[in-house]
């Protein structure tokens, strides 16, 4: 990985706040295409654990911007002034381990909840995908934040996302079904008007038992039924599907049920996924191997994606165009919810 540790940053806004860029220059507010309070050059100075930035205004004042659950405040000479009041579950999560780096994840996936939508990063992505998003909604489960993907969820009506080159990827199936699991009352769960499409859809492409099709450019039976039985099995409906015993590379990533499963012994397929690491801490989930990437959450941001064919990196431009040169963007959702289920059950 290259390293841009060059390029200090941090991004404010959980879950439907507003988004706001801190960078050297100033508070960049995403919307506006602007900075609504320039720093005096190299005196930013980043919290990423605390969700505070301080720095000195272009008079020399000392501001500090923060996040904590009840919103987004900037606290200067006049004050603390509220950016942004919109209540979001921010536990501090005492007693972890990696207690700090927990919530540097954390916040990195509300960060890129924009408008009710869990992007994969929402500079670069403008559409969720299913499969980002099915993650993601396991540590919002955890962190008691369902509620911001509610109105999303409740929209669904196509059982696949259609994002990677419009192919119709089955692993959506099941992911669909585990997200409308998540909003059971009031039009969601078994009753959602996406899953009838969703079963009609599995029963299009079952052969054998399970399910048929292209998931990131390759057959992933083990995978995409995996996430069918799982779907099923959260809304409590019937379940005629078997997972096939052959070698997947992607099975590995279903590491929350290791069942049925077969990898032979010492086989690691995403051990040098540096540009999708997310693949790379799912495999170690599944194994129980050590942590496979070292970081502390003195680092911000920690999580990334690069050259992925369906982002638009033009979007990384405002923070640094080293970013757009190296196609890469920091942070990522689904990296950060792999490491963070990874490490939550770690320390526990």
């Amino acid at each position: 990985m290259i390293d841009l540790s060059h390029v200090p940053y941090f991004i404010f806004g959980c879950g439907g706040r507003p988004k706001y860029l801190c960078l050297p220059g100033g508070l960049w507010a995403v919307t506006l295409g602007r900075f609504i309070i320039e720093f005096a050059p190299g005196s930013l100075r980043i919290d990423a654990p605390a969700y505070t930035v301080t720095a000195a205004d272009a008079s020399g004042t000392e501001v500090r911007i923060f996040e904590d659950e009840d919103g987004l405040w900037l606290d200067c000479d006049r004050g603390k002034e509220p950016l942004s009041v919109s209540p979001v579950n921010l536990p501090a999560l005492e007693g972890h381990r990696h207690r700090d780096l927990l919530r540097v994840l954390h916040h990195e996936i509300l960060t890129n909840i924009d408008d009710g939508l869990p992007l994969p990063n929402f500079l670069v992505y403008r559409k969720p995908w299913y499969r980002d998003a099915a993650m993601v909604a396991m540590v919002l489960e955890i962190t008691g934040n369902v509620n911001l993907l509610r109105d999303w969820i409740l929209s669904l009506r196509d059982p696949y996302d259609r994002n990677n080159g419009g192919h119709e990827e089955p692993d959506n199936l099941g992911q669909a079904l585990y997200l409308v699991s998540l909003v059971g009352a009031h039009g969601g769960g078994a009753s959602h008007p996406i899953v009838e499409p969703v079963l009609a859809a599995a029963a299009r492409i079952t052969a054998d038992g399970h399910l048929h099709g292209i998931t990131d450019g390759r057959e992933h039976p083990v995978y995409q039924t995996k996430w069918l039985k799982f779907g099923l099995q959260r809304l409590g409906l019937p379940d005629p599907y078997r997972v096939p015993q052959v070698e997947d590379g992607y099975g590995p990533l279903f590491w929350w049920d290791r069942q049925d499963i077969v990898v032979p012994a010492g086989k690691r397929y995403h051990a040098r996924a540096e540009n999708y690491p997310y693949l790379t801490w799912a495999e170690a989930h599944f194994h129980s191997d050590p942590a496979p990437m070292h970081y502390t959450a003195d680092g911000y941001p920690i999580t990334w994606e690069a050259c992925a064919s369906q982002a638009d990196y033009e979007g990384m431009r405002p923070v640094d165009p080293s970013f757009v040169a190296r196609r890469m963007s920091m942070p990522h959702t689904w990296h950060a919810a792999e490491m963070f289920l990874y490490l939550w059950e770690e320390s526990r």
